[in-house]
């Protein structure tokens, strides 16, 4: 399966963005799927996943009641609503799937099989 990151783009900050992680070449529906972002010199953060049911969503400290992840089946599609942006936001944002039907650690990097190339997200002060 094939993704593709969209949606980042520079922002103020107080403000909102949405990221698409769209699959091609395989289906969505039945894998976790995640999102991370990367800032220049740093590693690579978790944010949020859901689990491949849909039932089961984390999000990591830093995010939580900011950011929403949800996913939409027949568009073969996740998102990740972001609201009340601030400047140490700014990151390449990145979206992960695990493999069909795989559970287990949500929030590591090398838990994740598929990838996304990243979608830049800049948040001015």
């Amino acid at each position: 399966v094939q993704l593709q990151a969209s949606g980042g783009g520079l922002v103020q900050a107080g403000g909102s963005l949405r990221l698409s992680c769209a699959a091609s070449g395989g289906t969505l529906s039945s894998r976790t799927v995640g999102w991370f972002r990367q800032a220049p010199g740093k590693e690579r953060d978790f944010l949020a996943s859901i689990s491949w049911s849909g039932g089961a969503t984390y999000y990591a400290d830093s995010v939580k009641g900011r950011f929403t992840i949800s996913r939409d089946n027949v568009k073969n599609t996740v998102y990740l609503q972001m609201n009340s942006l601030q400047p140490e936001d700014t990151a390449v944002y990145y979206c992960a799937a695990k493999r069909r039907y795989e559970s287990g650690v949500y929030y590591s990097v090398s838990s994740y099989n598929y990838w996304g190339q990243g979608t830049q997200v800049t948040v001015s002060s």
